[in-house]
């Protein structure tokens, strides 16, 4: 089971990227799943999570407005559009998905069963 983050790279502040993560292995179709970050010396942090249906999303406070969440279960891919970047968006991003069925809606990484690898995204000031 395999979960391949892409889209990262460098942007001026003000600009738009748009991460994917593919699985494969397993489709997660059913499951929850969200995207965090790490910034260099922090914590790994919460950024959105959607349920398995894309009928609900919820964000960190300090992207919502900015950042979209979606999913397309026919690809087994979840993106993250993320809008009006600011420098303290700088960080790796990672996607993760749950392991049971239907899942539950949480912000917690521990309840997350499977990490991509990564990828980083870098907002120049």
């Amino acid at each position: 089971v395999q979960l391949q983050a892409s889209g990262g790279g460098l942007v001026q502040a003000g600009g738009s990227l748009r991460l994917s993560c593919a699985a494969s292995g397993r489709a997660f179709s059913r499951n929850v799943m969200g995207w965090f970050r790490q910034a260099p010396g922090k914590d790994r942090e919460f950024v959105a999570f959607i349920s398995w249906s894309g009928s609900s999303t919820y964000y960190a406070d300090s992207v919502k407005g900015r950042f979209a969440i979606s999913r397309d279960n026919a690809k087994t891919t979840v993106y993250l559009q993320m809008n009006s970047l600011k420098p303290e968006d700088t960080a790796v991003y990672y996607c993760a998905a749950q392991n049971r069925d239907l899942g539950v809606l949480t912000t917690t990484p521990a309840r997350y069963d499977y990490w991509g690898q990564g990828t980083l995204v870098t907002v120049s000031s």
